[in-house]
C-alpha cells in the first residue's frame, strides 16, 4: 500500500512538472476507454430503454387522439354534400328550424364472423356504453350498417353488404326514395323497385334518408354505379357501391338520437305557429291566442 502511495505521488508530481506524460496519459485514457464504456452500458440501456418507451407510449396515445380526431371530423364533413342540396331546396324557407347535432361514441374492431354467407363484426362497445340494438354504425367514409345484438363489453353489427339489409335511402341530387339491400358482396348493392321512368343516374350519392326512424337523414349509403333500362319490364335494375370501407375500416362510429326539443308549456303555442294562426284567422298581431 503505501508503495503504491508513493508510486501515484510520484506520477502526479510527473503529470504536473513534466509534459512527458501526456502521451503516457493519452495511451493510458486509450487503454481504459472501452472499461469505461462497458461500466457505463447498463446505465446507457436503460436511459434508451426509458425514452424509447416513453416515446413509444406518447405516439400510441396521439395517434389514438388523431384517430378519433379524423372519426369526428368525418363525421362532420360525411353530411355535407346532403346538407348542401338540403340548403339550396330550403333555403327560402326562413322559419327552418336548424338541425341539432347528433351525439355519437367510438368504437374499434374486434372480430369479423367467419361464415361466408353473413357480413357481420363485432365491436368493442356495449351495454355499459349504450350501445343498443338498432344503433346506426359509421367509419370515416359513410353507414357501415346496425348493431343487432349487444353484450356487456362488446356488440355484433350487421353490415350494408349482407344480404338480408335493407334500408330506405334517397338520391341527394334530387330526394328521390327508394330501398337499398345487400346482396352478399362487399362491393355492389341492389336499388331495388326502381321505376324504368325514375330520374336516377350513374353516379348519384344515394344517402339515408331518416325513414323508419332508425337511421337519421343525410348520411352518405353508396353510390350509383350502373342503370340498366331492359325494355318490357316496369322496374330499371341498379347497383351501387357503398362509400364506406366495409372490408378495411377498423375505427367507427356509433350515433345516437338526438334529444327531442323542448315542448311549449301546456296550453300555449309555440311563436310560429302562434303567428300561422293569426294569419289564418285573421286576428289582431296583438291579440294573444291561447
Amino acid at each position: 500500500m503505501l508503495l503504491c502511495a508513493m508510486l501515484a505521488a510520484a506520477l502526479m508530481f510527473a503529470d504536473a512538472r513534466f509534459t512527458r506524460m501526456e502521451p503516457v496519459r493519452a495511451q493510458l485514457s486509450t487503454l481504459v476507454a472501452p472499461i469505461q464504456w462497458v461500466v457505463s452500458l447498463p446505465s446507457d440501456v436503460l436511459n434508451w430503454g426509458a425514452l424509447a418507451l416513453s416515446e413509444q407510449r406518447a405516439l400510441v396515445d396521439e395517434n389514438r387522439r388523431l384517430r378519433e380526431q379524423i372519426l369526428t371530423l368525418s363525421h362532420r364533413v360525411q353530411r355535407m354534400a346532403s346538407l348542401t342540396a338540403e340548403n339550396v331546396r330550403l333555403r327560402e324557407l326562413l322559419s327552418a328550424t336548424r338541425e341539432r347535432d347528433i351525439p355519437y361514441i367510438t368504437a374499434e374492431l374486434l372480430s369479423l364472423d367467419p361464415d361466408p354467407f353473413t357480413h357481420q363484426m363485432v365491436i368493442d362497445r356495449g351495454r355499459r356504453d349504450g350501445v343498443y340494438v338498432g344503433q346506426p354504425v359509421l367509419d370515416a367514409s359513410g353507414l357501415v350498417g346496425q348493431v343487432t345484438a349487444t353484450s356487456a363489453y362488446s356488440s355484433r353489427v350487421l353490415l350494408l353488404a349482407d344480404a338480408s339489409h335493407a334500408l330506405p335511402v334517397q338520391v341527394n341530387r334530387n330526394g328521390l326514395r327508394f330501398v337499398v339491400q345487400g346482396v352478399g358482396s362487399y362491393d355492389a348493392l341492389n336499388v331495388t323497385h326502381v321505376s324504368d321512368t325514375s330520374d336516377i343516374r350513374e353516379g348519384d350519392l344515394l344517402t339515408t334518408s331518416g325513414l323508419g326512424g332508425r337511421f337519421p337523414p343525410g348520411y352518405p349509403v353508396a353510390r350509383v354505379s350502373a342503370v340498366i333500362h331492359d325494355p318490357g319490364q316496369p322496374f330499371a335494375r341498379v347497383t351501387a357501391a357503398p362509400v364506406a370501407q366495409l372490408e378495411r375500416s377498423r375505427h367507427f362510429l356509433l350515433l345516437f338520437p338526438p334529444a327531442p326539443p323542448a315542448a311549449p308549456p301546456e296550453g300555449e303555442l309555440a311563436a310560429p305557429a302562434l303567428e300561422a294562426a293569426r294569419a289564418v284567422g285573421g286576428a289582431p298581431a296583438d291579440q294573444e291566442m291561447r
